[in-house]
Order: structure tokens, then sequence, then C-alpha cells
């Protein structure tokens, strides 16, 4: 009989705590960034081995791949958890007392750690189940999501042969109360392009502007109109975002400056609104340059596509979460819409079909918001064990489909 989802499953994850917790602080306190997670690796690497779990290393660069094989032949599901933090420093505060980041300009400011730790719980319940489990669970333990190159290097690499049937992707919610999960069919994170552009006027003596060319005026006007360009090209119903975040020029503040640069991105979920702003943005920078004079080189690369959850992964994941937590764990936000955040999990569920869901951290007590890429993100690590019982539980329901 195979194994499969159930409320046991949150009783064992709780029994776990201490546990999870430990390797959360662990890695909360060795942040590692993009493509430089080699301590997280080894920790990752090791546990797996000890579970049993056959183990690749270096998948992507420094991605790790664990296969956990059961007893009968059958499906192959995929659970990933991505390592890296972001390049940004902690702050002091309580919520992290014995365990805030020891490395300098570097913290686990997006819940990553947590992740880690949710996956690997999740694995050791898996794994004692090995002996009544048909199929296989693969788990992927991805670098470099947050330049969101990490899956992409990891498919180029093999995880995906042969193609899993199945794909699965947790991710903390500092707006949801702990212990909630949710999912939605359909796009659920944003495309996510990025673009340069490079303004050139000539420099002069701030006191003769007239003898000179000024990018800096022209990139203060492009900022602005590159902003316009939602609001009236783009449908309301139609979600979408310019950002311009940086606006560099000049050293001094009596020299104008040769040139100007602007770096920005573009989120989109229609392909059609994805093309047209590519195009009105480079078309923009150069109209807006030459009224002041001034050149333009745009540089526009596109990076991630949409996640779109399939509707059927998101009702395995809807199942196994009543299942082993209650039907009252299944939140339901009345912000439900897809966020205009970018994830390269959206590289994965475009060869298979999976979803994203995402599991509260946010301590009802918290009178203040502790929002993900903030020096001040907290997470509540009461929810870690719905996670461990979630992730696991997913696994176990899509298997028993076979």
């Amino acid at each position: 009989m195979n194994a499969t989802a159930g409320p046991h499953l949150l009783d064992e994850a709780r029994a776990m705590h201490d546990r999870v917790v430990a390797d959360r602080r662990a890695i909360h306190r060795h942040p590692e960034i993009a493509f430089q997670e080699h301590r997280t690796a080894t920790l990752v690497a090791s546990r797996l081995n000890d579970l049993g779990i056959d183990v690749r290393i270096g998948v992507g660069g420094t991605g790790v791949v664990g296969t956990l094989r059961g007893a009968r032949p059958g499906r192959t599901v995929l659970l990933r958890a991505d390592m890296d933090a972001l390049p940004m420093p902690e702050a002091a505060m309580p919520l992290n007392d014995g365990f805030r980041s020891e490395v300098d300009g570097a913290m686990h400011a997006c819940g990553h750690d947590a992740h880690v730790a949710i996956l690997l719980g999740a694995a050791e319940v898996l794994a004692a189940r090995r002996a009544d489990l048909t199929g296989t669970v693969r788990f992927m333990f991805q670098p470099a999501e947050e330049i969101v190159q990490g899956a992409p290097a990891m498919m180029a690499d093999g995880l995906l042969d042969p193609l899993p049937d199945g794909a699965f992707a947790l991710h903390v919610a500092h707006n949801l109360p702990t212990g909630s999960l949710f999912s939605t069919p359909g796009p659920s994170a944003a495309a996510s392009d990025r673009f340069e552009i490079t303004l050139t006027g000539r420099g002069v003596h701030a006191a003769w502007p007239h003898l000179g060319i000024d990018p800096v005026v022209a990139g203060a006007h492009l900022t602005t109109a590159l902003h316009s360009l939602v609001s009236r090209e783009v449908g309301p119903g139609d979600p979408a975002v310019i950002t311009v975040g940086s606006l560099v020029a000049g050293t001094v503040g009596n020299v104008i400056p040769d040139t100007a640069t602007l770096l920005g991105t573009v989120r989109t979920f229609r392909p059609a609104t994805r093309d047209h702003l590519e195009r009105r943005v480079a078309e923009m920078a150069h109209g807006v340059a030459s009224t002041f004079r001034c050149t333009a080189d745009v540089a526009y690369a596109r990076g991630t596509p949409p996640v779109i959850n399939d509707a059927g992964a998101v009702d395995f994941a809807r199942l196994a979460v009543t299942k082993v937590a209650g039907a009252s764990a299944w939140a339901s936000p009345a912000n439900d819409g897809p966020t205009m955040g970018a994830e390269d999990w959206a590289f994965i569920l475009e060869r298979v079909p999976g979803c994203m869901f995402v599991l509260g951290v946010r301590d009802p007590a918290w009178e203040a918001p502790r929002p993900i890429h903030s020096p001040r993100f907290a997470l509540d690590e009461n929810a870690l064990p719905y996670g461990v019982a979630a992730m696991a539980g997913v696994a176990l329901e899509f298997l028993s489909r076979t």
C-alpha cells in the first residue's frame, strides 16, 4: 500500500521542530550569495547522504540534487528549495538574537534558509517511508534564485533528465499568518526583464550649462516618461510595472557629466504586453535623448517568464495541505492576485506541470511587518513544521495517484 498524506505528518514535523530550526539558523548565520552556496550545499549533501538518498553535487554550479527511489516504480515528483542569500546587511533586532548573519553585507532576507531547512525535513519524512513509496522523489536544492539564473543552470546540467511528472516549490509569505498555505492556478509571478540605458551628452562646468549637453536632465525626464508607459499604453486589467531603480550620473555638484545611466526592470504577464514594452522602452529612450540633444544606448535583456501554476498541481497542493493541517490551513487572502515579483521557478514550470505554493510566516502578534528583501525581515519559526508537512504531503499525494 502506498504511503499517503495525513494529519500524522504534521505531528511528525512538529517533533522535528528543533532540528529544522537549528538547520535554518545555521544557514542563516552563514548566508551565501548567488553561485557561492558552497557551505550550504555541503550541509545539504551531508544530510541527504545520511538519509540514504542518492546525491549529485555541483549541479548547475553549486546546486544539489537528491534522488529518493521508492520500493516500487512509479511517477517522479520534483521538490525544490533555493539556497542563496541577498547581498545586503542584516539589521540587529531581538528576532535574530543568537543567529544573526555573520557575513558582512549578506543576509537571508527572502526565507531561502527556511526553504532549505523545510525541504531537508521533508526529505527525512519521505525517506522514512521509502518501503511504502511508489515512485521517485527528486530534491532540487538550487543556487542563484535571486539573480534568476540557478534553475536554468541546473536544467542545463541535467536536472530534468528524465523529465519529472510534477514539480512543486514552497516560498515563505511574510504577509500571511503562521501556518497558512495558499496557491492559485494560472499566473502567480511576473515575467521580469531588465534594461540599462546610457545617455551621452557633453560635460561642462555647472556655471555654463548652455555650453554643454546635460544627460542628467535627460535622465530625469526619461525616468518620468518611462513610468508613464504602463499608465498610458497598457490596459488597466493587464498587470505591468516599470521601475527605474538606479539613475547614476556625475560625482560632484558643480560639473555636468558626460553620461547618465539608468537601470530598471519591466514586469509583465501577457506576451504581447512584454513585446510592446520592450519596443517602447527603446523608442522612448531614443526620443527623449534626442529631445535633449543626447544620444542613447539601450541594452534590454529578457529574464524569467511568468510563473504559471498548473491547475491540477494546485489541486494536489490544496488536497495535501488540508489533509495534513486541516481545511482552515488553506488560506484565502484578501489580495490573492498574482505578484509582480519574479521567480526562476518559471523555467521549470515551462517544462513540467506543477506549482508554487506559499507558507505564511508572520506571527500574528507582530505589530510591524517584516517584509522580504528588507534588512528587518524575520519569520516565525513555528511555521516551519507546516512547511515540512506540506512539502512531504504534496509528494505523497502526487505519488499516490500513480
